[in-house]
C-alpha cells in the first residue's frame, strides 16, 4: 500500500513537472523569435504550430527531430521558404520549444 502511493505521488509529481516545465515554451518561442513566421492554429510565413504537431503526432522520436529541425534551420519540409536555424538555443530550450509544438491544438 505504501509503495502504490509513493508511485502514485511520483508519477503526479513528474507529471506536474512537465506540465510547468512548459509553462514558459509560448514566453521562450516569442523571445526566440518563432512568433516572427509562426501562428498557434494558421499558416504565417511557416506553417501553424498545431500543423507541424498534427504532422509529427505518429512520429516516435518527434520530440528530437523537431528540436534538430529548430536549431539546425530546414528545407523542403513545408515548402520553399527554409526555416533558419537557431543554433544560439541550449539543449533545454529546443527540448521545451519542440516538446511544447508538439502539444499545441489547433
Amino acid at each position: 500500500m505504501r509503495s502504490t502511493l509513493f508511485i502514485a505521488t511520483l508519477i503526479t509529481s513528474a507529471s506536474a513537472f512537465a506540465q510547468a516545465d512548459l509553462a514558459g515554451a509560448p514566453d521562450l518561442a516569442k523571445a526566440s523569435g518563432c512568433y516572427s513566421c509562426h501562428a498557434n492554429g494558421e499558416k504565417v510565413v511557416g506553417p501553424a504550430f498545431a500543423a507541424i504537431a498534427e504532422k509529427y503526432a505518429t512520429e516516435k522520436d518527434a520530440a528530437a527531430s523537431l528540436a534538430q529541425s529548430i536549431q539546425n534551420g530546414s528545407k523542403g519540409k513545408w515548402g520553399r521558404i527554409p526555416m533558419p536555424a537557431h543554433p544560439s538555443l541550449s539543449t533545454a530550450e529546443l527540448k521545451t520549444l519542440s516538446t511544447w509544438v508538439l502539444t499545441v491544438k489547433p
